[in-house]
């Protein structure tokens, strides 16, 4: 199997108040509109005493061909996490503050399923195949990789900016305008 590199660490780094159960539902729920399949490998909490350490390791997957395979892993790191009772219009809610980063990787596999792989002819076959032939195709399935972790990374980011932006909100004084 051949896994190429599309998206190489592409940040996000998010420092205030936000909640990471709904942070985890809306990845959840873009990665299964997008239909990829989701396999977590780790998921570790920490009780420190200057709060929670979490980190989470998702690789969502998705079969384009019989031979082209897209992967995405997402690393996200929360430290300094505590729990917090926020009020917004009127209605208390549980938050978490913290800081959080990310890490978005993008790969494409080709024959995941080591068809060509078996025989020293196979595999110059496919070597050949690949370069010239089905090289039109993996250029497509690329730009479907870095279409979906770019996406990825800007929901996230809209999602995250919108605490941002409700905690400045609802901290601000209202202003009544001056007749």
């Amino acid at each position: 199997m051949e896994k190429k590199i599309i998206v190489d660490k592409l940040r996000l780094t998010y420092e205030g108040i936000f909640s990471l159960e709904e942070l985890y539902k809306l990845i959840d729920t873009f990665l299964r509109e997008k239909g990829y399949d989701k396999r977590e490998r780790i998921a570790h909490e920490k009780i420190m005493p200057e709060g929670k350490y979490v980190h989470i390791d998702i690789e969502p997957w998705k079969k384009y061909t019989d031979y082209v395979k897209a992967e995405i892993r997402l690393k996200i790191y929360a430290t300094d996490m505590k729990d917090v009772e926020i009020e917004r219009d009127g209605v208390k809610a549980r938050m978490n503050q913290g800081k959080v980063q990310m890490i978005f990787d993008g790969y494409l596999s080709t024959d995941y399923e080591n068809r060509w792989e078996s025989k020293p002819f196979f595999f110059f076959i496919r070597t050949i195949f690949d370069k010239y032939i089905y090289r039109i195709y993996t250029d497509k399935y690329e730009g479907h990789v870095i279409e979906d972790v770019n996406q990825l990374h800007a929901t996230i980011k809209s999602f995250l900016n919108l605490y941002r932006f409700g905690a400045e909100q609802s901290t601000a004084p209202e202003e009544q305008p001056q007749a």
